[in-house]
């Protein structure tokens, strides 16, 4: 784990909208750390992955995932969110578990760098960390002790429904509030990581208050011209 745990973000983001793919789909992983969310998908979904991560470089996640017995599965990446190389209309999914907010903060982002790779009829999902509803656009001043100029990021299921706006493809766009934190950071803070024993100090008086996961999901309408 390189953060509150990534399985049961992803298997909440499962349960509430179950992907029906063949081997023939293909997925992307966004941020996909050490690829542990990306060896889970290709198993339960029978689907090839990408796994990209930009921190990650690709040949150590390679290594993992024949590893792990997923090599002919999964194919590591090493590309920018920004600047990703597939071709139109390839991807039948696209999944990001606590990374879409370092990189899509902004307007125009899932319209103008993720939506031209998705098929007709694709669905995204993504999990990551945000505010409250209640505390939208005071993430600073609540967070900042914590995640210091990182504290930007965090913003409420409400201001990410607004950001991943509209578009003549999409048929559906959902935020909300997910279920999994408390057991998703408690095995987190269980772990002998530093970076965990950090977050420590922060759960019970910032962390717990102040933030949530939300969860976004986006269903694409089918036979639309790109």
């Amino acid at each position: 784990m390189m953060g509150p745990n990534s399985v049961r973000v992803l298997a909440e983001l499962f349960d509430r909208h179950p992907l029906q793919l063949t081997a023939n789909d293909q997925i992307l992983d966004l941020g996909c750390g050490t690829g542990l969310t990306s060896h889970i998908i290709a198993k339960e979904t029978g689907a090839k992955v990408y796994a990209n991560d930009l921190w990650i470089p690709a040949n150590e996640n390679k290594k993992r995932f024949a590893q792990w017995g997923s090599g002919e599965q999964v194919i590591p990446v090493c590309e920018d969110a920004k600047d990703l190389h597939f071709e139109k209309k390839q991807l039948s999914a696209l999944i990001s578990i606590d990374s879409y907010h370092y990189f899509a903060g902004q307007e125009g982002f899932f319209q103008e760098k993720l939506l031209p790779f998705m098929k007709d009829k694709g669905v995204v999902l993504i999990g990551i960390p945000g505010l409250k509803d209640e505390y939208e656009g005071r993430a600073k001043e609540l967070l900042s002790g914590w995640l210091g100029e990182d504290a930007y990021m965090f913003k409420s299921q409400g201001r990410w429904r607004a950001l991943i706006g509209s578009h003549d493809r999409i048929e559906q766009a959902e935020t909300w509030e997910m279920d999994c934190f408390q057991k998703a950071w408690s095995e987190w803070l269980a772990t002998n990581n530093e970076f965990a024993r950090g977050d420590r100090q922060y759960f019970e008086t910032i962390i717990k208050p102040y933030t949530c996961f939300v969860g976004i999901y986006i269903k694409l309408k089918p036979n639309s011209i790109l």
